[in-house]
């Protein structure tokens, strides 16, 4: 079972390197593919002073330092066009955020760099419309794309997972990521955005169950300190944890490895 995780935002070296090496010990306990994310920029933040990230240039030094510290693969958000290339020199998946799930020209960009590519479903798109999307990343002759699932918008600052999700784009032939932590979010409704991180396990259960071909979750070594999506990041032993207990649910399942 591939496993995308992380922290949200990338605030210093010491702090990436600090989740990787945890995170790299932890898949190799639990016998599982796991790609290293953190974003080098979150432009998509509730108020004007909120923290964004280092940069292109300094986030992607970071990510190669944690490549070199423990050989995990990598993956990062890109916002434009002109970003795709310079990241995937780097990181072995990129990955356009949910908002941009429509940006053609980033969708292209992305996929024709022939790095995998993980499309954020957006909060506003329905499970079928995202074979649109996935289309045009596989006009460019890139034939992995995967979709993550995050949750829809249900009413005003608020995310509900619809579990039939997965099958509905699996039917058109897509690999479906569910991202544990920001379907927990409460989008908006103040200076930044709220959570509920006490449904993480639930929720991940859930989806594990209903057929989700893989996980996301963002880690912090102090959730509450975190400096973006601080509601909803796990502490590296509570998301080993949960890793541990889904490896075990997944096989028990499928009556295969995970």
């Amino acid at each position: 079972m591939p496993i995308i995780a992380g922290p949200c935002s990338i605030e210093s070296e010491e702090t990436t390197l600090e989740v990787a090496r945890f995170l790299a010990d932890t898949a190799e306990s639990l016998g599982l593919a796991l790609v290293f994310k953190a974003s080098f920029d979150k432009a998509n933040r509730s108020a004007l002073d909120s923290y964004r990230g280092p940069g292109l240039e300094e986030g992607l030094r970071i990510l190669a330092a944690v490549r070199t510290a423990t050989g995990l693969p990598l993956l990062t958000d890109v916002h434009t066009p002109e970003q795709c290339d310079a990241a995937a020199e780097v990181c072995d998946v990129l990955q356009v955020p949910a908002f941009l799930c429509r940006q053609t020209d980033l969708v292209l960009a992305a996929a024709a760099t022939g790095r995998p590519v993980n499309i954020k479903k957006g909060q506003f798109m329905a499970p079928d419309d995202m074979a649109r999307a996935v289309d045009k990343a596989r006009s460019t002759g890139n034939e992995r794309i995967s979709v993550t699932e995050r949750g829809a918008s249900f009413g005003y600052n608020n995310l509900v997972v619809d579990m039939r999700s997965f099958a509905m784009m699996q039917r058109h032939g897509i690999r479906v990521i569910y991202d544990v932590t920001h379907s927990l979010q409460l989008p908006g409704g103040g200076r930044q955005t709220g959570g509920q991180r006490q449904f993480a396990e639930p929720l991940a259960r859930a989806a594990v169950a209903a057929g989700a071909d893989g996980l996301y979750v963002e880690v912090h070594p102090e959730p509450a300190k975190a400096l973006s999506d601080s509601s909803t990041q796990l502490a590296p032993e509570r998301a080993a944890k949960l890793l541990a207990e889904l490896v075990t649910l997944r096989k028990a399942l499928t009556g295969a490895n995970a």
